[in-house]
């Protein structure tokens, strides 16, 4: 029985998730509990223009570029998505980094702004599980925002002019929690990924399984 469950997941499709939400709602602390919790899913590293924050590495955090280097790749089509962001930085998200994985039956994760989210629904279609993140109360939000201490007050501000538009888009979106306890809202989306990886769209070696099944049956 464990050689036939190997055997399927080899030959499992490999799913992307993408994980939304305003600043401060949590993106990244679930981001990394999920990848810590789960060797099969690996985090989409983005090109972006952005200058690295503190602690961030390259090829890690991001892969951090020039905008001419930007626009190579924009000319290349070598984006499943890109977006030039609020705040004036771009990113973009390269196929090649991403079907790497899927294609071998590991699961992607991505934080993503949901402009970048309608883009991979458009491209990759049945491959993406879209999440969105709402934070408790409007109040909360800008209390984590100036709790982390990573941005300045302007900055801060910035984001929070941004929150209406940021939130008119959680409809369109597969799955949404409001994060009220980071651990909850970790549990609730390993338990959404456990249900994806079930779907017979991405099982694609359930097709050949099928037909031992009804060999077998038939010579009974």
């Amino acid at each position: 029985m464990t050689d036939i469950i190997d055997r399927l997941k080899k030959v499992r499709k490999g799913a992307m998730f993408i994980i939304e939400g305003p600043s401060g709602t949590g993106k990244g602390t679930i981001a990394k509990e999920l990848l810590k919790r789960d060797s099969n899913i690996k985090f989409s590293v983005s090109v972006t223009t952005r200058k690295p924050r503190p602690g961030e590495q390259e090829g890690v955090d991001y892969y951090f570029v020039t905008n001419e280097q930007y626009n190579e790749f924009m000319a290349q089509d070598a984006f499943y998505e890109f977006v030039d962001s609020q705040y004036g930085d771009r990113y973009g998200t390269l196929r090649s980094e991403v079907d790497s994985f899927i294609n071998v039956g590991q699961d992607v994760l991505f934080d993503m702004d949901w402009a970048g989210a309608r883009q991979m629904k458009e491209k990759a279609k049945d491959d993406v599980v879209t999440i969105y993140l709402l934070p408790p109360s409007i109040k909360e939000l800008r209390h984590r925002l100036e709790n982390r201490g990573t941005d300045s007050k302007e900055l801060i501000e910035k984001r929070m002019n941004l929150i209406l538009d940021k939130i008119s888009h959680w409809d369109e979106f597969d799955y949404v929690i409001v994060n009220v306890n980071i651990e909850e809202t970790v549990l609730k989306i390993q338990k959404i990924i456990s249900g994806e990886r079930m779907k017979r769209v991405r099982q694609v070696g359930l097709k050949g399984f099928v037909k031992e099944l009804v060999r077998e049956a038939q010579d009974d």
